[in-house]
């Protein structure tokens, strides 16, 4: 069970992302306001981190300190090896946890166009009945 990937801190990570960056701007405008009464420098960070990639490294780093649970289970015997075994075993994990939340966050994005696609197509196939009906 040592060498399987856990994906909870990933799924916590894209949980986050998804709601800092999909759904409170769109929760009214008090969001966007907050975001603009931020000094220059953390807007600029909150823009950069729009990229799951980058967001998923850090947010996996912060959880991963947090909850104390390994992306990468196997990780977990570099630290002993010292404090240069505790920093790369760290940096590793916050890696595969942000591959994991890049990937995840794509993966979404793209079955949501493929719905919302099949969505319009499937309704705009119902309105031309509508639509050739009317005619006769």
């Amino acid at each position: 069970m040592e060498n399987m990937i856990h994906i909870e801190i990933a799924l916590m990570g894209l949980a986050i992302h998804i709601l800092i960056w999909d759904k409170l701007p769109e929760w009214g405008t008090w969001f966007t306001k907050l975001i603009n009464f931020l000094p220059k420098p953390l807007r600029t960070l909150y823009e950069g981190w729009r990229c799951p990639y980058c967001f998923g490294f850090w947010i996996a780093l912060a959880l991963h300190g947090f909850t104390g649970v390994w992306t990468l289970p196997i990780l977990s015997d570099v630290t002993s090896a010292g404090i240069f075994g505790v920093i790369v075993s760290w940096f590793l994990d916050a890696l595969a946890g942000g591959t994991l939340i890049y990937f995840a966050s794509h993966l979404l994005g793209t079955l949501s166009w493929g719905a919302a696609k099949g969505y319009f197509a499937a309704r705009e196939f119902k309105a031309s009945f509508n639509n050739h009906d009317a005619k006769e």
